[in-house]
């Protein structure tokens, strides 16, 4: 790694994967070097789409390549254990996708091993990285909408989604919160941290894994979560908080928002925007990877480690109540 350039190393070539790519290639201080698949084929045909010299039919071979600076994990949930982790064990630092894991357990683990091996690791919660997220973060940090009474969430998709599909499949961690459930969630606790109790509701496949969910989630100064997402109906994907002073409004699709209203009591509303182009980009969180690599940061202060396992104790707490385990699974984290 120069002060130029972050050599990037892609593992997995799905619709996330080509995303993510797509916005490195417009950063300057950015080069993709190489990416990894489960067959020579897929890799080679990614490598030829976005020009990236190498290409592997397997995820060890990526894991060693000694000129790869970061690697993006885009497998399915159900695989970032054991990719994030053979990446992790080959010196390799990790930027890797949400939900981070299958469980808490597993998050753990990675995070141990990130420590063990003065490893960078990062979980690609890009909302957290959206500059007006973090611009009305700051704000509810500074009291614009006094002391958070209230938040709410939902993210839901209209479906429908066959048995066969990766979102049906327990072997894969199917189910809306892993997948969905986990933007809500985060957002709540990105602004009131880990909640102190977690209630839950769920309708589930035949397959066993959660059509839709509902959490409402509390912490000991009274404030209140309510959270929620589908995989059998298209929900407005918005998301609020309300405080003892005000409340901030964000539109339909509020985890990567262009745009959100700032009410306050006594003062007309306010808005804050950016530009659309931010707007569905995954380039800030690949800019705070290298802007974190280069400082020798081995986490983000953005999307800190330990707010990622909170997270997944979170999303265990809720799939403990609704009745979803996954056939890997032993136990979840009690909670």
């Amino acid at each position: 790694m120069t002060e130029q350039s972050v050599r990037w190393g892609i593992l997995a070539t799905g619709g996330i994967a080509a995303s993510f790519t797509a916005g490195l290639v417009d950063l300057p201080d950015a080069e993709v070097v190489a990416v990894a698949s489960r067959t020579d084929e897929s890799a080679k045909v990614f490598a030829e789409r976005f020009g990236i010299p190498r290409a592997y039919g397997g995820w060890a071979d990526l894991a060693h390549d000694e000129d790869v600076d970061v690697v993006y994990v885009a497998t399915p949930h159900s695989a970032h254990r054991a990719a994030a982790g053979m990446c992790l064990e080959a010196g390799r630092n990790v930027l890797c996708e949400k939900a981070f894991t299958l469980n808490a357990r597993e998050a753990e683990e990675l995070v141990a091993l990130a420590k063990e091996r003065g490893s960078f690791l990062m979980e690609a919660m890009w909302m957290y990285c959206n500059p007006l997220i973090r611009r009305l973060a700051g704000l509810v940090r500074d009291g614009a909408v006094g002391e958070v009474r209230s938040v709410h969430a939902d993210f839901g998709l209209a479906g429908p989604f066959p048995p066969a599909h990766r979102l049906r499949d327990p072997a894969q961690g199917g189910g809306a919160l892993l997948d969905l459930g986990v933007y809500p969630v985060s957002f709540a606790q990105l602004l009131l941290g880990e909640p102190a109790d977690v209630a839950a509701r769920a309708q589930l496949s035949d397959e066993g894994v959660d059509l839709q969910t509902a959490a409402l989630l509390s912490w000991e100064s009274g404030a209140l979560a309510s959270v929620h997402c589908s995989l059998v109906g298209g929900t407005a994907t918005t998301a609020s908080v309300t405080g003892s002073q005000g409340r901030i409004d964000i539109p339909y699709g509020f985890f990567h928002t262009d745009r959100f209203v700032l009410h306050r009591d006594g003062r007309d509303p306010e808005e804050f925007a950016t530009g659309p182009t931010d707007r569905g980009s995954l380039k800030h969180e690949a800019v705070e990877v290298m802007r974190a690599l280069r400082a020798g940061e081995t986490e983000s202060p953005l999307v800190p480690l330990d707010g990622t396992l909170a997270v997944m104790r979170t999303l265990d707490a809720i799939r403990d109540r609704v009745g979803v385990r996954y056939p890997s699974e032993t136990e979840l984290t009690p909670a």
